[in-house]
This record gives C-alpha cells, sequence and structure tokens, in this order.
C-alpha cells in the first residue's frame, strides 16, 4: 500500500451538507483525478465516523484512491482505511504507525523543520506542510512560508505537500519549492463542480512542475 501518489490531496469539509450531497461531491472529486482523499471530521460521534467512513471508503476503493483517516486511528482501523493523519496535537506519530502497522500510511502535519524531521524519523510517510495561506475551515491554522516548506522538502525524504488556502489560481507561490502535491480543502469542496475543480487544480499543478 506503500506505493501512493499524493499530488492531488483532497480533504473532505462534510460541514452543511446532506450526506448524499457531501457523498456526490467524494465522487465528483474521484472522478476529477485527486489522488489521497483525507476523511476528516472533527464534530461527529464516533459512530457517526465510522459510518461515513465505510460509505467513503467503498467510494474511494471503486477508483482505487486510498482513503486517509484524519486524527482517528480506531476509525482508520475500524474501515480498514489505506491510512491516517496526525496533527501535532493528535496522537504522536510512533504510536500512530505502531497501531496502524508497517504496510499502512501514516502522514503528519509539520510546520517547522524540528517537527518535519521528529515525524519522518517515528515512522511517518508523508507530510502535510502549511497553513500556506489562511484557510475557511474549521481548523486552527499558523501560517507557515514557502521558504519554511522549501526548508522541509530538502530536511526529509519522505513526500511533502502544502496545505492551507490554495486553489489553482494561487498555487504559483509553490513554483521550485519541490514539493510532490497539494493539499486542498474548500477548491474542490466549495466549487459549484467537484470534478472540474479538480481537474483544474491537477492541470495548475502540472503547470507548476513544467515552469
Amino acid at each position: 500500500m506503500k506505493n501512493f501518489d499524493t499530488m492531488m490531496y483532497f480533504i473532505t469539509d462534510s460541514t452543511n451538507y446532506s450526506e448524499e450531497e457531501f457523498l456526490h461531491r467524494v465522487e465528483e472529486a474521484c472522478k476529477g483525478g485527486v489522488t489521497l482523499i483525507q476523511l476528516r471530521e472533527k464534530d461527529r460521534t464516533t459512530k457517526e465516523y465510522l459510518v461515513l467512513a465505510q460509505k467513503v471508503h467503498e467510494i474511494t476503493q471503486r477508483y482505487d484512491i486510498p482513503l486517509i483517516i484524519d486524527d482517528r486511528v480506531d476509525v482508520a482501523l475500524a474501515v480498514n482505511a489505506e491510512g491516517v493523519h496526525v496533527g501535532q496535537s493528535d496522537m504522536p506519530v510512533k504510536l500512530a504507525r505502531q497501531l496502524m502497522g508497517g504496510d499502512k500510511i501514516v502522514g503528519a502535519t509539520a510546520k517547522t523543520v524540528p517537527q518535519a524531521l521528529e515525524a519522518y524519523e517515528q515512522g511517518a510517510d508523508y507530510l502535510g506542510v502549511g497553513a500556506i495561506y489562511p484557510t475557511t475551515t474549521k481548523v486552527k491554522t499558523v501560517l507557515t512560508s514557502v521558504d519554511t516548506l522549501k526548508e522541509i522538502v530538502k530536511a526529509v525524504p519522505i513526500k511533502v505537500n502544502a496545505i492551507g488556502g490554495l486553489n489553482k489560481d494561487n498555487i504559483h507561490v509553490l513554483k521550485n519549492s519541490g514539493i510532490d502535491g497539494i493539499c486542498v480543502v474548500s477548491a474542490i469542496m466549495k466549487a459549484d463542480n467537484p470534478k472540474a475543480a479538480a481537474e483544474e487544480l491537477r492541470e495548475a499543478f502540472h503547470e507548476l512542475q513544467r515552469n
């Protein structure tokens, strides 16, 4: 399972959507070419999280896209998700790795080079670095400079993604940063057409790599 692509990493936000509309948007994003999906639910009960995770996993499996569960190792294990993502205030990477096993994906959030090195040494497979821009999600954000992002890319041998307020019109700031991909929430989740939004983001990222 370690052969995974973080180029177009979609993080979900079910706020203000019916379950039907939410699942529809997830599937449209899959059709649009996202390469990794993280289910992020901060306010659901464990049972609610489990039920939704199972439904999302059914969709992602159809498109052969790995599903990452935010924060909750128990939920990830229960639905046999492909991985888990832990933030700085969540379970330590080392413990998440022990619980998930060696064949699952473990991602971590890092905002500084020391945090990145610690996550890598504890067994993280990839890092989400940011926020590059202020975000509209409910997650508390601390801005990270592109210079710090570049330093993190150079410091660790694992995949590094930029995150935080990114969209097709502003990712040019990431040029020559050496990142493996971008993480987006609102750019796809709130788009009128999630499939088209994912396609446009893919093209914008390819353009970034070409120039």
